[in-house]
């Protein structure tokens, strides 16, 4: 069985960190959202039950399981005797991928319940919600038809059009359930360190989707770039004007919002959702191979009963 874990454990994972940190940045984020975080969960639970397959194998290994339930305990362990630490390392990881996972639960459960508040205040065109408040914020809050919540802070920040554009965006989030992507990848992180490396490449991704989808919306890609330049201002308490033509070497450097003002001010290319394929064939591959990790597994446990 060890084949199953170097898969879909080691190579696997490192595979689809790499296809999706290389590919996020090159497609059109609207199509890459989604599939992206498809593939990544794919990924992840494929990880997890081979990893609750090998904690399996660590228990049967003990001789106190050989005797309660009647089989070869040093049949067991005799399948992986070249390497007798997986076992024990995979009920290690996935006590950790477990403990993560609640972890994260409970921050969503927490969120949820802090955001929940806003949707029993009366609202704007169904949607809207503004709140006496100095600081500058704005953020979409999913469930129950979904709300927009904006500061009177942020609103008096922003002109007219600027306040169209940021709108658009929040609906944008609404539209697309960026949240559910947003959840699907902080779990996948908490199964295994390579996809936290993704976790902030995934917020990136989605705020990226919900820019281009506004900027359809409005028909207007500027007056976009220019809300997310001045909105990131104000709430970072900065002054003076945002450089709307920045180098190669300054995007290298830059952080997420002059990222996303440049390439909504770049020329729309067309691209092929091809390389996708990649990223999503690896996932299926790893599932597949799970699944035959089970398979093995219970043949291993009947053989030793035999």
């Amino acid at each position: 069985m060890f084949d199953h874990f170097v898969w879909s454990v080691v190579i696997c994972p490192v595979l689809v960190v790499v296809a999706i940190r290389y590919l996020a940045d090159r497609l059109r984020p609207e199509i890459a959202a989604t599939v992206l975080a498809t593939s990544l969960t794919a990924a992840a639970a494929a990880c997890l039950v081979t990893l609750a397959a090998f904690a399996v194998k660590a228990l049967a290994e003990l001789p106190a399981a050989g005797s309660l339930l009647r089989f070869s305990a040093g049949y067991v362990r005799a399948d992986t005797a070249r390497e007798p630490w997986v076992s024990w390392l995979c009920l290690a990881m996935v006590l950790a991928a477990l403990a993560g996972i609640a972890r994260v639960w409970r921050a969503h459960r927490r969120d949820t319940a802090y955001a929940r508040r806003f949707t029993t205040l009366p609202a704007v065109d169904g949607r809207l919600v503004v709140i006496e408040d100095d600081r500058v914020e704005a953020f979409a809050v999913p469930g129950a038809g979904g709300r927009i919540v904006v500061t009177t802070g942020m609103r008096a920040a922003l002109d007219d059009a600027q306040y169209a554009a940021l709108l658009a965006h929040e609906r944008a989030h609404l539209a697309a359930h960026h949240h559910r992507l947003v959840l699907l990848a902080r779990l996948s992180a908490a199964v295994h360190p390579a996809f936290r490396l993704l976790t902030r490449k995934f917020d990136y991704l989605v705020e990226r989707a919900a820019d281009e989808r506004a900027a359809a919306e409005l028909d207007d890609r500027r007056a976009v770039a220019v809300a997310i330049g001045a909105a990131a201002l104000v709430s970072d308490g900065g002054h003076g004007s945002l450089r709307m033509t920045p180098s190669r070497e300054d995007l290298r450097r830059a952080g997420a919002v002059p990222r996303r003002v440049a390439s909504l001010l770049a020329p729309r290319r067309t691209r092929s959702p091809l390389p996708l394929v990649v990223p999503a064939a690896v996932a299926a591959f790893s599932l597949a191979w799970t699944a035959e990790c089970v398979y093995d597994l219970g043949e291993l446990l009947l053989a030793a009963q035999r």
